[in-house]
C-alpha cells in the first residue's frame, strides 16, 4: 500500500495519510524539493508607511496641520520655525533634560518640551512669548556660567539669541582637580562658593589613542549615554552618576575608558553638541593651533571594512583625514559606526616608502 509519499504524485492522497482525501497541494513534492521557486532578483521593498490623520493645532496664533503623532518640535520645524534644542537629536530618543526647547502651551500649567510633547488637536502653542524667552535665557545662563562652551557654537548662538549674561552669577570657580568631581559621593552635600559661579571645571581625560573626554565642557545633555545604551551600541558604558550639581557622565566606578565596557565605536562622539567628547585627532590639532574647519573638505563614501555598507563622512584638511563621522539620514547607519569606521583611517595616512 502508498505511503503517499511518493516523488510522482502528491503527498497526501491516501485516506490513511495525514490529509487524505484533501485536493490536491498546488504544486507535487518533485518541485517542491527538486525545482524550488526562483529568487527574487531584488529584495522586496518595505510596506509603506502608515498614513497618519492631520491634526489642526495654532503656533503662534497661525493655523497648523500636521499628522498626528508629530511632536510640537516636528510642527514648528516643518513651518519653518526655529526652535533651540541642545539635548534633541534625530536619532536618539527624546530624554527632555537640556529645557531650551520648551514652549508654552494654552491650558498647560507648566511650559513643555517640544522635543517630545505630542500634538493634540486644537492645542494652542506659543513659541516665543515673554515666559517662553525668560525660561530659556536662564537656562542658557546657568550654563554658560557652568561649562565651557567655546567649542559648541549652537549654545553660543543661543546665548546670544535670548540676550543671556552667564557673567551675572559671578566669575568662575576654580576648575576642580583631576578626578575629584568623580569621588563626590551621591547625595553629600558640597557646599557652593560664595563669590563665584560654580563650575564643571576639570583636568581633560587623556586615556587612550582614539578619542577624549573632556568634562568641563559636559552640559549633561544625555546623548551619549543614549548612543553608548538601547539607541545605537547597547554597550552600555557610561551612565550618569552622582546627583544636582555633582551629577557627570562616569564610566561604571570611574574606571578609566580601557579598563570598561566600551568597545570605541564612537557614537557618543558623534552625538556630543559641545565638544565634550572629541576625537585625539581633533583634540591634539586644536591644541596645536592648526584646526581649521574652514579649510576642511567633506567627502561622502562607503566604509570598506565589511559587507554592511555604512555611509562615511570624511573630514579632509591639507590632505590628511581629521575625523570621520557619518549622516544621521543614511539609512543603514543612522549616523552611527563601529570602531573601524569610525577610527580606523589610520592606515591611509600611512604612505611612508615600500618596502623593498
Amino acid at each position: 500500500m502508498s505511503d503517499g509519499l511518493s516523488f510522482e504524485r502528491d503527498p497526501a492522497p491516501a485516506d490513511n495519510v495525514p490529509h487524505g482525501g484533501e485536493p490536491p497541494a498546488a504544486q507535487p513534492l518533485t518541485d517542491i524539493l527538486l525545482r524550488p521557486a526562483a529568487r527574487p532578483s531584488r529584495p522586496p521593498e518595505a510596506p509603506p508607511a502608515p498614513i497618519r490623520a492631520p491634526v489642526e493645532i495654532t503656533i503662534d496664533g497661525v493655523p497648523v496641520t500636521v499628522p498626528a503623532g508629530s511632536t510640537i518640535l516636528e510642527a514648528c520645524r516643518a513651518k519653518g520655525i526655529d526652535t533651540p534644542t541642545l539635548c534633541y537629536l534625530e536619532n536618539l530618543t527624546p530624554v527632555n533634560v537640556c529645557r531650551v526647547c520648551v514652549v508654552e502651551v494654552t491650558g498647560s500649567r507648566v511650559l513643555v518640551p517640544a522635543c517630545s510633547r505630542k500634538v493634540e488637536a486644537g492645542m494652542d502653542v506659543k513659541t516665543d512669548s515673554e515666559r517662553v524667552r525668560l525660561s530659556r535665557k536662564m537656562v542658557l545662563e546657568f550654563l554658560g556660567s557652568s561649562v565651557d562652551l567655546s567649542t559648541a557654537p549652537a549654545a553660543q548662538g543661543y546665548i546670544d539669541r535670548y540676550d543671556a549674561d552667564p557673567s551675572r552669577y559671578g566669575p568662575p570657580a576654580p576648575a576642580s582637580a583631576a578626578g575629584e568631581r568623580d569621588e563626590h559621593e551621591a547625595g553629600h552635600h558640597h557646599p557652593p562658593p560664595l563669590d563665584a559661579a560654580q563650575n564643571v571645571g576639570q583636568p581633560v581625560k587623556v586615556d587612550n589613542d582614539l578619542y577624549v573626554r573632556d568634562y568641563a565642557k559636559c552640559i549633561l545633555c544625555y546623548k551619549c549615554v543614549e548612543a553608548c545604551g538601547e539607541d545605537a551600541q547597547n554597550t552600555f558604558a557610561i551612565a550618569v552618576a552622582g546627583r544636582g550639581f555633582d551629577a557627570r557622565i562616569s564610566t561604571e566606578s570611574a574606571v578609566p575608558l580601557p579598563e570598561s565596557a566600551c568597545v570605541y565605536c564612537g557614537n557618543c562622539i558623534g552625538v556630543c553638541p559641545t565638544g565634550a567628547l572629541m576625537f585625539k585627532s581633533e583634540y591634539d590639532m586644536r591644541a596645536a593651533g592648526t584646526w581649521d574647519e574652514s579649510a576642511q573638505a567633506v567627502t561622502e563614501t562607503i566604509c570598506p571594512y565589511c559587507g554592511v555598507g555604512c555611509a562615511l563622512e570624511l573630514h579632509v584638511q591639507d590632505n590628511e583625514i581629521v575625523k570621520v563621522t557619518s549622516p544621521l539620514d543614511s539609512s543603514v547607519t543612522d549616523g552611527h559606526l563601529c570602531i573601524k569606521g569610525r577610527f580606523g583611517f589610520q592606515f591611509v595616512q600611512s604612505r611612508g616608502p615600500r618596502a623593498e
